[in-house]
């Protein structure tokens, strides 16, 4: 419905508490932005392990009778939008299997840009898949390397494959959290009580009143079990990566990511967007939920007056029956209502995070305009988005990306603003954490920093020979 990239997906897992399994779901909760397609439970008491996963949303799927089944003090859960392979039942994870080394359950975010390789090359030495997400090529890496422990054959197998990872494993052994070297999906470390937690984003261990100890370093295997937590660097040392679109756009603002709050960084992306984009208006309003921050800090450095100018209705189910008759704006009107007592007369600032197509921009431009502003100014807090994401993010091919294609003023013709501005790359990358953080900005500037061959790009299906 909304013109936005989707979401990756959200991991979670906990070692050394009796309510392991509500622990997870609550966690899961927490995490719910990150993937709205499916999820899934796994857990162990040492002797079996317990799985319930299905298609649906978390509130959706688990109940207490669910939750009961799932036993033990250890488990992780997985919330999934399909960023690789079709959204069905065989794809919901975590994928859990029985190999030589006892029983494993692994949930993944990210995304591997070389599976489609690696799948070919195990499928000829023998390998049965029972999925197409290519987080199950790990599980077969796994499987077949001939390293004797748990910890050496993940090693082996985690430095095959390539692209973005963070990964949350239930093991008989303990529980393990892994990292790509390049960092480009977060996870972190918490502490509730006397048990261990992983998460993609602290707002998970705010919901469970854990403690956030730190990230998991970009390139670290962490293993937890009746020993504690140990820690592993197998890979070589690589110029971190993070995936600056967290900042923008993916993480909840009240969540800590990659160290570092992303409320406050999303306001000072409003107030570095101010500062460069400035023009004479009498309010500054959001498109809610994403771009609220970010227009206070425009507000704030503009010395303009914050309003809200549009009202999101938070009880839209994931399916509607739409009128026979046509309703003008039908499908933004459902999430969105502009408020005309607002707006009546006023010059407005609307703030947003991104323009990916273009279409829900143009619809939000009418909608305000029918609502009575006299002038109708769009911000965008991030730079324009030219390239898809290769690293976990379900993002169009170029030629589906109106920037790549369109100057600013033919965007800003297409959506019928009266003026259209981005933030730049230099302004973003000075709005956040920088001197210790290193991003990947792939999207908006088009340099990735994993190489991959072009066969690559083909395979994982977003090669568009069309805009090549």
């Amino acid at each position: 419905m909304f013109d936005k990239f989707h979401e990756e997906c959200g991991v979670f897992g906990i070692a050394g508490s009796k309510d392991a399994a509500n622990m997870t779901y609550l966690g899961l909760y927490a995490l719910q932005h990150r993937g709205q397609e499916a999820t899934g439970i796994v857990s162990s008491d040492g002797k079996a392990f317990y799985q319930e996963k299905g298609i649906g949303l978390v509130s959706d799927l688990f109940n207490k009778e669910r939750l009961d089944r799932l036993k033990g003090s250890m488990a992780i859960g997985h919330n999934r939008y399909s960023t690789a392979g079709e959204n069905s039942l065989k794809n919901v994870q975590p994928i859990m299997v029985n190999f030589a080394l006892g029983t494993l359950a692994l949930a993944h975010n990210g995304n591997l840009t070389n599976a489609a390789f690696l799948r070919d090359e195990l499928e000829a030495y023998g390998a049965i898949f029972q999925s197409t997400s290519d987080s199950e090529v790990i599980i077969h890496l796994i499987a077949q390397s001939k390293e004797k422990d748990l910890m050496g054959r993940l090693t082996e197998a985690l430095l095959r494959v390539k692209g973005a990872f963070s990964l949350v494993i239930l093991t008989d052994h303990g529980l393990i959290g892994a990292r790509d070297p390049y960092g480009l999906r977060p996870l972190s470390l918490g502490r509730v009580k006397d048990a261990w937690v992983l998460a993609s984003e602290t707002c998970a261990f705010d919901l469970i009143d854990a403690e956030f100890l730190r990230d998991i370093e970009p390139g670290e295997l962490v293993l937890i079990n009746e020993n504690g937590i140990t820690s592993y660097k197998p890979f070589p040392k690589t110029e971190p990566a993070h995936c600056v679109f967290e900042y923008v756009y993916f993480s909840r603002p009240d969540s800590r990511v990659f160290d570092h709050p992303v409320y406050e960084i999303r306001k000072n992306l409003g107030r570095h967007l101010a500062r460069e984009t400035a023009v004479p208006a009498d309010i500054v309003i959001p498109v809610p939920d994403s771009g609220v921050p970010a227009a206070l800090g425009y507000a704030e450095a503009g010395n303009l007056r914050y309003e809200n100018g549009l009202i999101r209705n938070h009880y839209v189910g994931r399916t509607f029956i739409e009128p026979e008759q046509a309703i003008r704006h039908f499908g933004v009107k459902i999430k969105l209502n502009a408020v005309q007592d607002v707006l009546k007369g006023k010059r407005v600032v609307v703030v947003d995070d991104s323009i990916v197509r273009g279409t829900t921009s143009r619809k939000i431009i009418k909608m305000i305009r029918q609502a009575g502003a006299r002038e109708v100014h769009l911000r965008i807090s991030s730079p324009p988005i030219i390239s898809p994401c290769y690293y976990g993010i379900d993002t169009p091919t170029r030629s589906e990306l109106i920037a790549y294609s369109h100057s600013i003023e033919e965007i800003r013709a297409y959506i019928t603003a009266d003026s259209l501005a981005y933030l730049s790359l230099e302004g973003m990358l000075d709005a956040v954490p920088h001197k210790t953080n290193r991003y990947c900005t792939a999207c908006f500037s088009g340099k990735y920093p994993i190489p991959f061959t072009q066969e690559e790009t083909v395979q994982i299906g977003l090669f568009d020979p069309k805009a090549q």
